[in-house]
């Protein structure tokens, strides 16, 4: 028997969208599941690729009404049921194989785009170290790996941290979470003298996440902070 069967037997791995065990560990997902995926399509908001409904308006509300410290950013999936319940699972279900879908699908989609930014280094959001343990993986750290070692660009998960455990944002209104994560992140290091970055995230609501750690980035001597996101949600 080879390795590889060997290994689908010790170590199944599952659909990320309706978390059925695949048959072959080279497949990533359901070839009946992939019909099922929406995708970020145009119009899009120029500044955070958020979809649009209104042809006529080149951004967001959110990015219209806000200052934002990133240059540019894109997202891959539209979060909708199908995508909310992968991401849970893939968050608090330890579905961690998740994540070379996520980022296979993320390279392909969205290759251009990231070559083009000419980054030094990948950032992943952090988790404060009270989530992570219990957690036990950062999921937005699996998918800037993956990402990474397809793009060839280095993963520096050490230079930020979030220093204040904030308490989750999805109730939130778009000003509690902006006070909510103010003094979160805090840069350690920038030994290497960084100058262009990408975020990773899994999900992109308001873009306030994303945000106060570009401020912080940009503060810090990085000049151009590009962002990732696994999904997003459409400007209603």
């Amino acid at each position: 028997m080879s390795i590889n069967k060997i290994l689908d037997l010790l170590y199944p791995g599952r659909c990320p969208v309706c978390d059925r065990i695949l048959a072959y560990r080279e497949t990533l997902v359901c070839p009946d599941c992939i019909g099922k995926l929406a995708y970020i399509k145009e119009p899009k908001c120029m500044k955070c690729g958020k979809q649009m409904m209104d042809n006529e308006t080149e951004y967001c509300a959110g990015c219209r009404d806000k200052r934002r410290y990133f240059r540019k950013g894109f997202s891959v999936f539209l979060y909708n049921d199908v995508m909310k319940k992968s991401i849970y699972r893939f968050k608090y279900a330890n579905r961690r194989e998740y994540s070379r879908f996520y980022a296979e699908t993320v390279c392909r989609c969205l290759g251009k785009e990231i070559r083009e930014f000419c980054a030094d280094a990948i950032i992943p959001v952090p988790l404060h170290p009270k989530r992570f343990r219990k957690r036990g993986y950062n999921q937005a750290g699996l998918i800037a790996n993956e990402i990474g070692r397809r793009m060839n660009i280095p993963v520096r998960e050490e230079i930020l941290i979030r220093e204040r455990n904030t308490k989750a944002l999805k109730l939130m209104t778009l000003t509690e979470r902006e006070n909510n994560l103010k003094k979160a992140f805090k840069m350690v290091k920038n030994d290497v003298k960084l100058n262009t970055v990408i975020i990773v995230d899994d999900i992109l609501t308001t873009g306030s996440t994303i945000n106060e750690i570009s401020r912080v980035l940009r503060e810090n001597g990085i000049k151009n902070v590009y962002f990732v996101a696994l999904a997003s949600g459409a400007d209603v």
